[in-house]
């Protein structure tokens, strides 16, 4: 029995552990070629069903936990659940490989269609986690990541498990005979080879669909890197010189940042990074998420106590704007709403706010509208108040009150006017002006696909926007150590960088990160995560990568794309398609036993 569990239990492990590895910040990225093969050899028909969802449940639970560890500090419940859950998956892809396999599908069709749908699935429920996919350890991969843009990262996470099955296809075929060592010569004994036997192959001679389905493979890649070297050829025609944009980064711990003892000095120091920023050319500013802690909307001042701290952020804003350029802000949004007993309130957003330089504030705001599931609301608050209370055990340590925001409900686009520049440095020509449209997604609303496609076309298929802005508060996952002092951050904040790379080649839409303890970075719509700008603070490293537990700015200019993509139209067909043949196939093996259970039940002996 010890040996059958080991021999499910250790390649699932090795399986494991490629995975781990081949996310940044380690990057092995070419370990993920093969990290699925042991998963898929380990699936085995021979295998009892509950065995090895069992097994794969264990080492599911043990992976996600280990790799989501940045969640445990701010709530160990959360991060327990949220291990399990994702886990769950794990034994369901077993079982599933193990139905493809009892039936002689290929691994190279089987695998990355199961692979791909259990990843679409991992987005769906609890507001969706769509973390540490497949295709998101080929960031760095820029020309053949171009086919995102076909696809979405599906795609990637596909062409990568295609190549898992056909390995596995072929270590099966190994484990089956495959070729043995040439006989040798023989000396005249009665056991040893003939003549005519002599040189010849032995074992189990590969079958014309193993071959196929390599050659098949084979051309896939060829065609994804084709295709990646003739997307990124385009682009030196499709991209066009934008406006020089900025990025500003503070280093705050989240405690710093829920207790509000030092909003002052963190806008203070805001202030002085866009003020450097504006003085090296900057014609748009970004600052990270809700690192102005107060509500810029003077129509709610009236309902507050003390409005005054409100009042003074908001003004120092236009002000500096009107001498600077275009400030992008992360503050909180408010709404005046009704309780169901017809009391009004304040409804919460995250918001981002735009000041231009006309001493103006943008009369449009854009409110948060993918919400992160226990770190901004908690569900059932309305329909459901004793599951909500159970649910609130699940909530950042922090937070001691009912924090729930609202979701926003409108795809907010900014617009900015510029002027032309002239052909001498720092020259503006008056005769004209250039506008440029972007939109604002906050936080995680990078990892999930459809918020940013969502912002990417108008009603007749147009691209709205030249460019996205993340602004993100990362601080959650970092340690302030006092003693050495010392920041230590986590694997989040690479991973988040390399996941939103896909946004932008999907789109064909650059990205400007601005991100509260890093990575603050611009990402082009290539895919390309830009080093060396333009200019930035002192101290502030070139390589984007290495941007993590420290402040600074940079400045950049934004690389403007004109390409409508395939995915900006159609979005996640691709992944949606495979979700639905993974629960097929684990529906079908359910509906075969119930119907051969019903076979084998005597038919009642007539009275």
């Amino acid at each position: 029995m010890t040996r059958k569990l080991l021999s499910l239990a250790v390649p699932l492990a090795a399986s494991a552990a490629l995975l781990s590895m081949i996310q940044a910040p380690v990057d092995w990225s070419f370990l993920a070629w093969a990290a699925m093969v042991p998963f898929a050899l380990a699936c085995r028909p021979e295998v009892q069903p509950r065995t090895l969802a069992l097994v794969a449940m264990l080492v599911g639970t043990i992976y996600w936990l280990a790799n989501i560890y940045w969640i445990a500090p701010i709530t160990v419940a959360g991060w327990l659940a949220m291990g399990i859950y994702l886990a769950v998956l794990w034994p369901l892809l077993a079982l599933a490989i193990r139905f493809c396999r009892a039936r002689n599908i290929p691994m190279a069709l089987a695998l990355p269609i199961l692979v791909v749908g259990a990843e679409r699935l991992q987005g769906f429920p609890l507001g969706g986690f769509f973390w540490r996919l497949l295709g998101h350890s080929q960031h760095a991969n820029i020309t053949l990541i171009q086919i995102a843009d076909l696809f979405g990262v599906a795609g990637v996470s596909f062409l990568v498990a295609v190549v898992n099955g056909v390995l596995a296809d072929w270590v099966m075929w190994w484990i089956a005979g495959g070729w043995q060592p040439q006989a040798q010569l023989g000396d005249g004994l009665s056991n040893t080879p003939s003549l005519k036997d002599a040189g010849q192959p032995r074992g189990v001679a590969p079958t014309r669909t193993l071959i196929v389905t390599t050659a098949s493979v084979i051309a896939m890649m060829v065609a994804a890197w084709l295709y990646g070297h003739w997307r990124i050829g385009q682009a030196a025609e499709a991209v066009t010189d934008g406006p020089l944009v900025a990025a500003l980064q503070s280093n705050v711990p989240q405690s710093v940042k829920i207790s509000h003892a030092a909003s002052d000095e963190l806008f203070a120091e805001l202030l002085e990074m866009s003020r450097a920023a504006a003085a090296a050319g900057a014609e748009l500013i970004a600052s990270p998420e809700t690192m102005v802690q107060a509500y810029l909307q003077p129509e709610l001042w009236r309902y507050f106590e003390d409005p005054n701290e409100d009042r003074a952020f908001h003004e120092a804003l236009i002000a500096h704007a009107t001498d600077t350029a275009y400030l992008l802000v992360g503050a909180y949004g408010g709404e005046i709403m009704k309780d169901p007993q017809g009391k009004l309130y304040i409804g919460q957003y995250n918001a981002a706010y735009l000041y231009r330089p006309d001493g103006t504030k943008d009369p449009n705001r854009y409110d948060k509208i993918h919400l992160v599931l226990f770190g901004e609301y908690i569900p059932f608050r309305r329909s459901f108040n004793w599951l909500y209370q159970q649910l609130k055990r699940f909530a950042p340590e922090e937070y001691n009150y009912d924090y729930s925001l609202e979701h926003g409900r409108h795809y907010t686009v900014y617009e900015m006017t510029t002027p032309v520049r002239g052909t001498e440095p720092n020259v503006a020509s008056q005769t004209s002006e250039s506008t440029y449209r972007f939109g604002t997604i906050i936080c995680y609303e990078d990892a999930i696909p459809y918020v940013a496609r969502n912002f990417t076309l108008d009603d007749k298929g147009r691209k709205r926007v030249d460019w996205l802005v993340n602004i993100s508060n990362d601080g959650w996952f970092v340690r302030f150590l006092d003693a050495p002092p010392r920041v230590v951050p986590s694997t989040e904040l690479p991973q988040h960088a390399a996941i939103c790379v896909f946004r932008a080649v999907e789109n064909r839409l650059p990205v400007l990160r601005s991100v509260n303890t890093g990575i603050s970075c611009l990402i082009d719509s290539s895919g390309r995560i830009r080093n060396a700008p333009i200019a930035s603070s002192e101290g502030f490293p070139p390589e984007a990568m290495r941007r993590t537990g420290l402040s600074g700015w940079f400045l950049e200019k934004m690389p403007i794309d004109s390409r409508v993509t395939f995915y900006s139209r159609h979005g996640q067909w691709l992944d949606t398609g495979c979700a639905v043949a993974f629960v097929t196939v684990l529906i079908v093996p359910a509906v075969i036993g119930l119907a051969r259970r019903r076979a084998r039940k005597p038919a009642k002996k007539p009275a």
